[in-house]
């Protein structure tokens, strides 16, 4: 069992020269992959921000972002990116490049979102999060499965208190297929397997949900290919499972993996069982991107929200958003220092 303590985030600090508000935030996106691509079209279509540069390594990729965002224009490497006439960058890269990449662009003056996770571990994920703070500038995570209407109203039923004392949650991300690039399967290049991939969202959900209590306690057991893994695993695993153990005495439960067997596409679900109801999330005919959520009153239940949901990109849109309106640093986002240690002492690191 591994024992946590939450490091509390660090207050704003009022003092600091406030950051103007860029009514329409000139942007930049390192990585126009697939989810690169979904996130520029997601602000694109708000109008929350101009889509100015882009940079990728894949001509092809550019070519389709272009199409997106016609105006903008390519760096031919990072370094020119960060010397673009930017006010934020999204970064879309692979995941040991993020924590690098998203401190150069804070150091830089440049607001960040960044896909998950924002870096392989707690010590990268704190040196991130005190650069955002040491620029007071906005930094985000795509951990976007917060943005989806049926945890919103799950949430809004734990925090107004009507599921009464939540005391154990239940959540699953099976993925039938798992990742299809190279560097998924590197240790030293992703951080991990799929705890970091999937158990994320899990973590994340659970905590946030539950207003981040302080999780005291971790065990965990990973496997890869049906084989028992240790501490600190030098190869990625494809199943895990992990216990929480929350201050006030709820227990969390998780369950991820890659190439399950599962009989449909992929099993997501979140479930929050209190003294007074329960409700859960869970995605529909093993879709990726439809969900519901209900209720539960003893024998009964009720639907809190179904598709249609276009969730996908709001998380991106709510960054730029909080971009144009002058946000600087936001002290919430050290929670995502708490969700890093959870998954390290799932690690065993």
């Amino acid at each position: 069992m591994h024992a946590l303590t939450r490091e509390p985030a660090t207050a704003h600090n009022e003092d600091r020269e406030s950051v103007a508000p860029v009514p329409r935030p000139r942007l930049g996106f390192l990585g126009v992959g697939w989810i690169g691509r979904h996130r520029l079209q997601a602000i694109a279509e708000s109008g929350a921000a101009e889509i100015t540069v882009l940079c990728d390594a894949a001509p092809e990729g550019v070519a389709q972002a272009q199409a997106v965002a016609p105006r903008a224009g390519v760096a031919p490497s990072f370094d020119a990116l960060l010397d673009s006439d930017i006010d934020g960058l999204v970064i879309a890269t692979p995941s040991a490049l993020h924590a690098a990449q998203a401190e150069a662009a804070l150091d830089r003056g440049l607001a960040v979102f960044c896909q998950k996770p924002l870096a392989r571990d707690a010590d990268e994920t704190r040196r991130v999060v005190r650069a955002a703070e040491r620029a007071d500038r906005l930094l985000g995570i795509d951990l976007s499965y917060r943005h989806t209407e049926a945890m919103r109203q799950i949430r809004g039923l734990v925090v107004g208190g009507h599921l009464g004392q939540v005391y154990a949650a239940d959540l699953v991300f099976h993925n039938a297929y798992g990742p299809d690039k190279p560097w998924f399967r590197d240790v030293q290049r992703s951080g991990g397997g799929c705890v970091i991939d999937l158990g994320i969202h899990l973590v994340d959900l659970a905590l946030w949900t539950l207003g981040f209590p302080a999780v005291v306690a971790v065990s965990s057991r990973l496997y890869a290919q049906g084989a028992p893994l240790g501490p600190r695993p030098n190869v990625v695993e494809d199943y895990a499972v992990a216990q929480l153990d929350l201050a006030g005495g709820a227990t969390v439960r998780l369950a991820c993996s890659w190439n399950l067997p599962a009989g449909r596409d992929a099993v997501i679900e979140a479930t929050f069982h209190g003294t007074q109801g329960g409700a859960a999330m869970r995605n529909v005919k093993g879709s990726f991107h439809d969900f519901v959520a209900e209720r539960f009153d003893g024998t009964r239940s009720s639907v809190l929200a179904a598709p249609p949901d276009d969730w996908g990109g709001r998380a991106a849109v709510q960054w730029a958003r909080q971009l144009a309106a002058g946000a600087g640093y936001d002290p919430e986002v050290a929670s995502v220092l708490q969700v890093a240690e959870v998954l390290d002492a799932i690690y065993g690191r």
